[in-house]
């Protein structure tokens, strides 16, 4: 599966349109890490924990959204975004979308 934030693929043709292809996950904050993390924020630096939440949550929108493109027939998506919302205190959604495409 090609992925790609551009809207065309370098040495390929996009031979059809199919369609949105997305994928989402929503995550939680946990309490024991939170409270390690408000010590950090007294001191300053980067919150590791918070960092490794936002990474593993990208990484899983994204295979998400890889799935989605596979069964609509895709075997690219071109102009793939992402998109953080608040659902609730303490917890996030993270959207990774982009356009499914035949390619050859």
């Amino acid at each position: 599966m090609l992925i790609t934030t551009t809207e065309t693929i370098p040495g390929k043709n996009i031979s059809e349109i199919l369609g949105i292809a997305r994928g989402s996950t929503v995550r939680a904050r946990n309490v024991g890490k939170d409270i390690f993390a408000s010590f950090k924020n007294l001191i300053g630096g980067e919150i590791e924990e918070y960092t490794k939440l936002q990474a593993d949550s990208r990484e899983q929108a994204l295979s998400r959204m890889i799935e989605d493109a596979e069964k609509i027939g895709a075997n690219a998506v071109v102009n793939v975004r992402f998109m953080t919302s608040v659902i609730s205190q303490g917890a996030a959604e993270v959207l990774a979308y982009g356009t499914g495409v035949k390619t050859t």
